[in-house]
């Protein structure tokens, strides 16, 4: 499941994976992921002027539990600052980090790059701080195809974030996401390799 909630001032983005019923009896999955976005104030605004995404990372969450591997950590974000919190809810460790005025979380910059043109053979590189370090994560413009879903058939651009961090999933393989070609870019489809298999999420509501 993926969703979004505006109420304004904030955005609340949720990832959410869990295993099917049969899967569970050897190896369960239940994972969520919440990043919290807060709209640019003035100030924010005038530390980079050309910044063409709104919304800065406020807060980011999440917990795996895929099998035997459980994270739980969190990242609280201070673009005033230029500073971020790492924080291991398991483990109790605490840490603070440097970053960018640019600097996203693994989460929000699936909404980020909606807001780019997109060019099939193009990558686009975007800042991401995960797992106590900063990525340049680069998103690769695969190619336009046409998806069907429960809610009908999309005419849609493939991209594929080269994450190295533990991101969304504690992966085994390339993400590949499937956006509207159009200027909602709504993300339709996505697909993922897990230790266990696949991960397989659909749009199936607006």
């Amino acid at each position: 499941m993926l969703e979004v909630k505006d109420n304004g001032s904030e955005i609340q983005i949720t990832s959410k994976a869990s295993s099917a019923k049969w899967v569970s009896v050897f190896y369960k999955v239940n994972d969520s992921v919440i990043s919290t976005l807060k709209k640019q104030t003035s100030e924010d605004s005038k530390q980079k002027a050309d910044r063409v995404f709104m919304w800065i990372p406020k807060n980011y969450r999440i917990k795996l539990k895929e099998g035997k591997y459980i994270r739980d950590k969190e990242i609280i974000f201070d673009h005033a600052t230029k500073k971020a919190k790492y924080i291991n809810h398991i483990t109790n460790e605490s840490l603070v980090f440097d970053i960018n005025d640019s600097t996203l979380d693994p989460l929000s910059c699936l909404y980020y790059v909606r807001r780019l043109p997109l060019k099939v053979g193009k990558s686009i590189f975007i800042e991401v701080f995960d797992s106590k370090k900063l990525y340049n994560v680069e998103v690769q413009v695969l190619n336009k195809e046409i998806v069907e879903t429960p809610l009908g058939t999309f005419r849609t651009i493939l991209i594929r974030p080269i994450i190295k961090s533990e991101g969304i999933f504690y992966r085994k393989g390339d993400i590949l996401i499937w956006l509207t070609d159009d200027e909602k870019r709504i993300p339709v489809l996505l697909k993922t390799k897990v230790q266990l298999g696949s991960v397989k999420a659909v749009l199936v509501s607006k």
